[in-house]
């Protein structure tokens, strides 16, 4: 029974580690994509809605990335938001759900990843942060960020996929900003 567990527990943990392999994958693949900032509020269907493809912000590189893996996170989010909505941030003066938006931003990100997934915590050692955790940042201005770390490094460290304003970036960024959020969300 003992080497049942354990054999288990192994295969659980190399199919975990598989996803997040490619969760970074499917990240750096999107900067291939180009793709222009644009924050703007867009009608898009549901499920499965996206801004135009040549569109997008932080949030929506996160999006696509868990969408090649069969993940729909506007789906995801808004169902735990639609059923607990006084979990959520209330900070754009929201009185209900709203499918085309709620998962394009970060704090809503955060809440979910926190709720469905695993919080980890947020340090100064680039060996704490792996490739397929999700982290979030406050950037200048009080605005807030959110990317993925994948597997390629430099100055031994994860680099990181985000959008900062100029499309979808391979970037050595992990410490460049306040990081405010470190995850893992496998559903």
């Amino acid at each position: 029974m003992k080497h049942l567990l354990l054999i288990s527990l192994l295969l659980l943990a190399k199919s975990e580690k598989g996803f997040y392999a490619k969760l970074s994958d499917a990240a750096i693949s999107l900067t291939n994509d180009f793709v222009i900032y644009d924050s703007g509020y867009t009608k898009i269907k549901y499920p499965n809605g996206d801004v135009h493809k040549n569109k997008g912000v932080c949030t929506d590189m996160v999006i696509r990335a868990y969408r090649k893996l069969g993940i729909d996170l506007q789906k995801e989010v808004h169902e735990d938001m639609k059923a607990n909505f006084a979990k959520y941030p209330k900070t754009w003066g929201l009185r209900d759900t709203d499918t085309n938006i709620d998962h394009r931003r970060v704090p809503n990100l955060q809440v979910f990843f926190t709720r469905k997934g695993r919080s980890l915590g947020v340090s100064d050692k680039a060996s704490d942060y792996k490739p397929g955790d999700i982290v979030t940042w406050m950037l200048d201005g009080n605005k807030p960020h959110i990317g993925i770390v994948v597997n390629r490094q430099s100055s031994g460290r994860c680099k990181v996929v985000h959008n900062v304003g100029y499309g979808q970036n391979l970037d050595d960024c992990l410490f460049s900003y306040k990081i405010t959020g470190h995850y893992r969300y496998k559903k």
